[in-house]
C-alpha cells in the first residue's frame, strides 16, 4: 500500500516505529547502547542484527532508522544511512567505495568542500580524479573510460545553478560499469527523480530543506541495500560519522512540513527571478525556472521546478556588499533551504578559498549573490530585494561623485 502513496504522505508516515505506548509523534531513543537478555543473545546480535535489533548508536538507532526508512521511501531508494552532516555523507559515499588506483570523473562546478574532498583527500590517497564541464556530455564521454569506478556531480551546482543531465551522464557511466553519485541538495527530495533517472547513490545535506529551520546539521546517503549495508555502513560505523538520535528526530519533524515549505519557496524563487530578470543593475539572473537559463528545458524535465535558490550578479564586490547590508528581511548567512530567506556572497564566504582563476572558470564573480528563498511573503521579499538594489545604486552614485 505504501508504494502507492504520494511523496507528501510518505514524508509524514513512512518508516514509523511505534513503541508499546503507540505515540503519535515519533519517539526519541536517546541511548547510545542497548541491553541484551543473555550473553548468547549479545553474541547472536553481533553476528547478525535483525530488522528491529540494534547494537550501538554509531551503528544504528530506532529513531535514526525511522528517518532513514522515510527518506528512502521519499527518494525511491532501497536503503539509506544517515550521517552527522552533508559533508560526512559526501565523503563517506566516496571514500567507502574508492581505493588507491581507482578513477573518478566529476563535474568541476562544485561546492568548495566537495572540491576539497575530490582535489585533496581522494588524490592524497591515490585516487585519480578527472574534472569536466558537467553540462557537456561530450566531456563526460571523453573522460569516462573502462575501469572508471564512479562519477560525481551536483545535480544543480552551487552557486551558479548549472543543471546536469542525470540520465545522460548515467548512461555514459553505466556503459563502463561506473557508479553514479549525485549530490542532490538543490533538487531537494520534493522534486527529485535522481534514482529514476539513473543515479546509483544520492546524497543530501539534510541541514538544508529537510530540517529547513536552521536547527541541526545532518546528511544522508541513499542507494541500493547492497551499497548502503555492505559498502557504506562498515565505513561509516567504524569512522564515526553517524547521525545522533536527537538530530534524527528533528529531521523527522522537518520532513512533515518539507513539501509545503519547499513548494512555497520555489514559487517565491520563480516570482523573484522574474521580477529581477532584465533589471538594469544586474548583468545576469540565474534561475533554472527561467526560460533564459541554458538548461531550462532539462531542469523542467528532470524536476519540474527551478528550485528554491537563485543567483544574480550586481557587478562588483562593493555593490554586492552594499546590497547585502541594505537588506531588511533577508538575512546574511551561508546556509540555504531555510524557512528564512538567506543571501550569500559566495566569492568571499563559501567559495573564498578557491583560487581566483578557478572562481572565474566557475562563474563565481565578485558581484555574484546567491539567494535562498524562505517562506516569507513573496511581495515582501521582492520589495526587500528591490529596495536593497536601490540602496546599492545610491551608494555607487555617492562613491562615483566622491571620486
Amino acid at each position: 500500500m505504501m508504494d502507492q502513496w504520494k511523496k507528501r504522505t510518505r514524508a509524514v508516515h513512512s518508516g514509523i516505529r511505534r513503541s508499546q505506548y503507540n505515540e503519535v509523534s515519533e519517539a526519541i531513543f536517546l541511548t547510545q547502547g542497548f541491553v541484551y537478555d543473555t550473553a548468547e543473545a549479545a553474541e547472536a546480535r553481533f553476528v547478525e542484527c535483525g530488522p528491529d535489533e540494534f547494537i550501538y548508536a554509531r551503528y544504528g538507532n530506532p529513531t535514526t532508522s525511522m528517518f532513514e526508512s522515510r527518506m528512502a521511501a521519499l527518494e525511491g531508494a532501497e536503503d539509506a544511512f544517515a550521517t552527522a552532516s552533508g559533508m560526512a555523507a559526501v565523503s563517506g559515499a566516496l571514500m567507502s567505495m574508492l581505493r588507491a588506483g581507482d578513477h573518478v570523473v566529476s563535474s568541476r562546478a562544485l561546492f568548495g568542500s566537495c572540491l576539497y574532498i575530490l582535489e585533496e583527500v581522494l588524490r592524497r590517497y591515490g585516487v585519480e580524479v578527472t574534472f569536466v564541464d558537467g553540462a557537456d556530455l561530450d566531456q563526460w564521454r571523453a573522460a569516462v573510460r573502462p575501469g572508471t569506478k564512479a562519477v560525481f556531480f551536483e545535480s544543480v551546482s552551487n552557486p551558479t545553478l548549472e543543471v546536469i543531465d542525470v540520465r545522460g551522464v548515467a548512461e555514459i557511466a553505466h556503459a563502463v560499469g561506473a557508479l553514479v553519485v549525485a549530490d542532490n541538495v538543490f533538487a531537494t527530495p520534493v522534486f527529485s527523480r535522481a534514482v529514476e533517472l539513473g543515479a546509483d547513490v544520492v546524497v543530501y545535506s539534510t541541514t538544508k530543506h529537510v530540517d529547513g529551520q536552521g536547527r541541526a546539521l545532518g546528511g544522508i546517503v541513499l542507494g541500493t541495500k547492497q551499497f548502503v549495508r555492505k559498502t557504506l555502513e562498515p565505513y561509516m560505523k567504524h569512522t564515526g560519522g553517524a547521525m545522533s538520535p536527537f538530530t534524527s528526530w528533528i529531521m523527522l519533524k522537518g520532513l512533515e512540513t518539507m513539501d509545503l515549505r519547499v513548494r512555497a519557496q520555489a514559487s517565491t524563487a520563480l516570482a523573484l527571478a522574474q521580477a529581477l530578470e532584465g533589471h538594469p543593475q544586474l548583468s545576469r539572473v540565474i534561475y533554472p525556472g527561467l526560460g533564459s537559463h541554458p538548461q531550462h528545458a532539462l531542469a523542467m524535465e528532470q524536476t519540474g521546478s527551478g528550485g528554491t535558490v537563485l543567483s544574480f550578479d550586481i557587478g562588483s564586490r562593493e555593490a554586492a556588499f552594499a546590497f547585502l547590508n541594505a537588506l531588511e528581511i533577508i538575512v546574511i548567512s551561508n546556509n540555504l533551504g531555510d524557512a528564512k530567506s538567506i543571501a550569500t556572497h559566495p566569492a568571499s564566504t563559501t567559495h573564498q578559498r578557491l583560487p581566483a582563476e578557478q572562481k572565474v572558470a566557475l562563474g563565481i564573480t565578485p558581484g555574484l549573490i546567491r539567494l535562498s528563498c524562505g517562506i516569507e511573503d513573496t511581495d515582501d521579499l521582492i520589495a526587500d530585494v528591490m529596495g536593497a538594489l536601490d540602496a546599492a545604486q545610491a551608494s555607487r552614485s555617492t562613491r562615483d561623485a566622491a571620486e
